[in-house]
């Protein structure tokens, strides 16, 4: 079943949100592989952007964020009233875009202090470092220790605490729970209530669906790089001919 969608609508001048995205399309190489997403996410808002594997997710948010892969052939993203389709990816990072990606990129040889400090070389400052630390007890705890011999879980911890180093308005976080145990998830998840709690706005693409419904307060679904629905979490875990279709859940 394939939800009506009108891209139009989202259009940054007819529907103006905190974060508007309007008709991206995309390349991967030769591979076109984001075709004409359009969505609007307003501020302080948990967006779950779902889909199979292969939809075009983490695309669309490198596409967001302004990085070189995927390349950006048509469409713009407005943050805040700012043209970042006419940024590069070190400018819409100043202007308040951070991208959590799925392999963390934790600098190798860099303590978690260490780590944390290099994210605030260059303004704007976000977070004090005392502020992650009682966000994330266990980084404070293993401060002096290298970042990449930490678990999984610890260093998805100093990924997000690393963006939040900075001065940011939208977190984008690619596949967050891969690998982890539920419990760290949830320990995760919690963390992610806060972030929202300081008006943080944040798109969460993952593949375990069923939590980041749980966790945000709207959804888009993405298929062979379109979109297919967009609305309500409640909406989705609601619709099981939906799940099954574009989710297989």
């Amino acid at each position: 079943m394939t939800v009506p969608f009108n891209p139009n609508a989202n259009h940054a001048e007819t529907a103006p949100a905190f974060l508007s995205v309007w008709d991206l399309h995309a390349y991967y190489g030769e591979s076109y592989i984001v075709q004409g997403v359009s969505l609007n996410v307003h501020e302080g808002e948990i967006l779950a952007l779902l889909g199979r594997n292969g939809a075009g997710k983490t695309s669309t948010l490198r596409a967001i964020a302004r990085l070189s892969n995927p390349r950006l052939t048509h469409g713009e993203v407005w943050l805040d009233h700012k043209p970042l389709h006419l940024m590069n990816s070190h400018q819409a990072a100043v202007a308040g875009m951070a991208l959590v990606p799925e392999d963390r990129r934790i600098i190798p040889g860099l303590t978690v202090e260490e780590n944390l400090q290099l994210a605030q070389i260059v303004p704007p400052i976000g977070w004090s470092l005392e502020r992650l630390y009682e966000l994330f007890p266990r980084l404070g705890e293993r401060r002096k220790q290298e970042g990449v011999t930490l678990s999984g879980g610890e260093q998805q911890m100093l990924a997000i605490a690393r963006a939040l180093a900075r001065d940011i308005k939208v977190l984008l976080l690619d596949e967050p729970y891969e690998g982890l145990a539920p419990v760290i998830v949830d320990e995760i998840e919690k963390t992610l209530n806060i972030i929202k709690e300081q008006g943080i706005t944040t798109i969460i693409v993952e593949q375990n669906a069923v939590r980041a419904l749980n966790l945000a307060s709207r959804a888009v679904i993405l298929d062979t790089g379109s979109v297919v629905f967009d609305g309500s979490a409640k909406e989705v875990l609601d619709n099981e001919e939906l799940r099954h279709e574009y989710l297989a859940i």
